[in-house]
Parts: C-alpha cells; structure tokens; sequence
C-alpha cells in the first residue's frame, strides 16, 4: 500500500484580507469617534498601511482591522505589526506586513515537534517554505494534524493536498 501525506503550508486567501480591508475602511469612515481624526486604512501590495492623527487613534484603526480579518477567517499570525505608530509629520502611521510562508527555524520547530511528539512511523520533510508529512497509516496523519492545532506555533498552518 501505498503512503499517505499532506502538506504543511502558511498562506491566506488574498481575497479575503482585502475584502477585510474595505469592509474596515467603510466602518472607519461612519464611526463617529474616527470622525475628523483623519482615520484611514489601506491594502498596499502586501502590507496595510494605517494613518489617524493620534496614537491611540492609529491603534484603534488596528484593532478594527483585526476584527475584520477574524470575521473573515483570516488568521492574525499572518499580520506583523511593528510595537508602536512612528510618526510622520502631523500623523502616526502603522504598517502591518502580511507574512506568507513557513520560514526555516519555524519549519525546523514543527518538523522536531512532530518527530518527539508525533506517532511513530510519521515521517516529515522541509521542501522551501512548506513541509511534506508522509505516514502509511492516515489515523497518524490525522493526530500529527491535530498535534500541530493543539501546539502553540508562532505561524498561522494550512494542511493541503491531503493524499
């Protein structure tokens, strides 16, 4: 018989973060406490760029952008937001970068993960910025999955092409 594998992989669905992005601007624009704080949010090729008159107002704009990503089940391990606004002229600015891929420490982190704590016979390969977990048996495919939703990983994971 033959192996059964899936794939290990860190994306989203562009669509998704910019259908959250617009429906996040719309509520910015009608909230009466963004108004006249000069309060904006945009998707600018793989970031979301955020711009208020006041710190805490650019935060705000944040936390809404957050919300609407979750509504749209799009995972927050995907944003990288900077600790803090920097300023730029008389607005604070706040670029989140959208992460995609499993880098290689993180990579190296689950592949051990699975090996210590995974079924035996459970074998997984790094191939770029994904990993292939292969197993004759899919009941050890199904725990090594459910291990990895279980683990608090610093990555938002994907399993496809499930075989």
């Amino acid at each position: 018989m033959a192996d059964s594998s899936f794939d290990i992989v860190s994306k989203f669905d562009k669509q998704e973060v910019a259908n959250a992005v617009n429906s996040a601007a719309k509520e910015i624009a009608t909230r009466y406490d963004f108004k006249n704080v000069g309060a904006s949010v945009e998707l600018s090729g793989e970031s979301i760029a955020m711009k208020a008159n006041t710190e805490e107002r650019c935060l705000a704009v944040l936390d809404v952008v957050k919300t609407h990503l979750v509504k749209r089940k799009v995972s927050l391990k995907h944003l990288d937001v900077p600790e803090k606004p920097r300023v730029s002229g008389k607005e604070y600015k706040l670029d989140a970068g959208l992460k995609e891929g499993i880098s290689q420490e993180s990579a190296k982190k689950i592949n051990k993960l699975i090996r210590d704590e995974g079924p035996r016979g459970v074998k997984s390969q790094i191939q770029g910025d994904e990993l292939r977990v292969t197993s004759k048996s899919r009941d050890d495919l199904q725990a090594v999955q459910r291990l990895l939703k279980e683990a608090d990983l610093d990555v938002a994971l994907n399993f496809t092409n499930y075989r």
